[in-house]
């Protein structure tokens, strides 16, 4: 009996060894300084609004329904405020870097853009859509007691909020009004040249967030996914964050649209508290969505046109043949021999009724040719 347990037991043992895995593949080094997210499958990420995870892992934000918002949070608040400082209110470094995607009806087109922030609530449900992207609203933007960072990837150009162009990222606090705001792109490493990036070109980018805390210094930088990080940042500002975060805060994502349909997708996303972001494994992450219709595959690519030439070919050489024979057994028959004319039988019928001019019906030949005796319908019609 207890040799069966054992037996028994052995399966089991290892079915959870592997549930723990791929778990520990989507979320690993889960602590309170820091986490990864290598797609968000099985995880307990907070979600709210249009928000939801498909069921490949991929964090959907908004899934096209326009003038919406939605929003996502790691789940637990982290702490931010430094115990050793003086106080204890000076914030601590910390680093984000995450894996996102933004879709329209074309590239280019969009609406409205997402936000990486830093806030102390995880109860968003006040905040509009459109050009304040599921974050803040006509009444608290730019209010200080918002206490709130974050950083736009905005794909529409809001006068209101003295945004720069339709395709920007910010540096944000406590509103929409970013401190300081660049076109989105990157910098090349090898010659300082500046790269645009289309932040709704239908493909997934790479961002990073930095703040340190001992400098006080933002930096923000984007690079095309697979691409290295860039040694120079797109964005860098000096400015004290200890003011704004509270301690214990959450991090997270938020996103809206406008009149457009739009979806604003996460892939990955890793956070280090006094220490960098751990870093994403890319070829790991969800798929997004296909564009277009399923492909076929090859042999159906090949065939097809061939199977359909075949067809076509036959349907031709069939009409052909049976319009020569048509032509074959047609005959002229002039208007007065059907009213006047004694009966006259076709070729068709003759040719039947002779057995195709045999031999044996031959009765003799004359100045006009050769005299066929012939059974046409039945044994006792005859035709000469």
């Amino acid at each position: 009996m207890a040799g069966i347990k054992r037996r028994l037991m052995i399966p089991l043992s290892t079915t959870l060894l592997i549930f723990v895995a791929l778990v520990r593949e989507s979320v690993a080094a889960v602590d309170g300084q820091g986490f990864i997210y290598t797609g968000f499958g099985g995880t307990d990420i907070t979600v709210a609004g249009l928000a939801a995870v498909e069921p490949n892992g991929l964090l959907q934000l908004t899934n096209g329904m326009v003038q919406l918002k939605g929003q996502a949070f790691h789940p637990s608040r982290l702490r931010f405020h430094d115990p050793n400082s003086v106080n204890g209110t000076a914030v601590r470094s910390f680093s984000a870097s995450f894996v996102f995607a933004i879709r329209s009806i074309a590239p280019g087109v969009s609406a409205h853009g997402l936000t990486f922030f830093v806030s102390p609530t995880n109860n968003l449900t006040s905040a509009f859509s459109n050009q304040f992207l599921g974050l803040f609203s006509k009444r608290n933007n730019g209010n200080a007691s918002n206490h709130i960072f974050a950083v736009e990837f905005d794909t529409v150009q809001s006068n209101d909020l003295l945004d720069m162009n339709d395709n920007h990222v910010g540096i944000d606090v406590n509103g929409l009004v970013s401190i300081k705001a660049s076109s989105a792109g990157y910098y090349d490493d090898a010659n300082g040249t500046f790269y645009n990036l289309t932040l709704a070109s239908f493909e997934a980018m790479h961002a990073w967030v930095d703040y340190d805390g001992i400098n006080k210094e933002i930096a923000v930088t984007l690079a095309p996914l697979g691409l290295a990080r860039p040694r120079r940042p797109l964005l860098k500002i000096t400015y004290d964050l200890s003011p704004v975060l509270m301690d214990q805060s959450y991090v997270g994502f938020s996103s809206s649209t406008g009149i457009l349909e739009s979806r604003h997708y996460v892939l990955g996303w890793s956070f280090g508290m006094d220490r960098p972001a751990p870093a994403i494994d890319v070829t790991k992450l969800p798929k997004l969505p296909r564009l277009g219709p399923e492909p076929q595959s090859k042999l159906l690519v090949t065939v097809l046109p061939i199977a359909t030439g075949i067809l076509v070919l036959a349907i031709v050489s069939l009409a052909i043949v049976l319009r020569r024979r048509q032509l074959r057994y047609a005959e002229l028959r002039e208007d007065w021999e059907v009213e006047f004319g004694p009966q006259r039988f076709s070729f068709k019928d003759l040719f039947k009724a002779t057995e195709g001019f045999k031999e044996k019906h031959l009765l003799g030949i004359g100045g006009f040719g050769r005299v066929y005796k012939g059974c046409s319908g039945s044994p006792r019609r005859r035709s000469r």
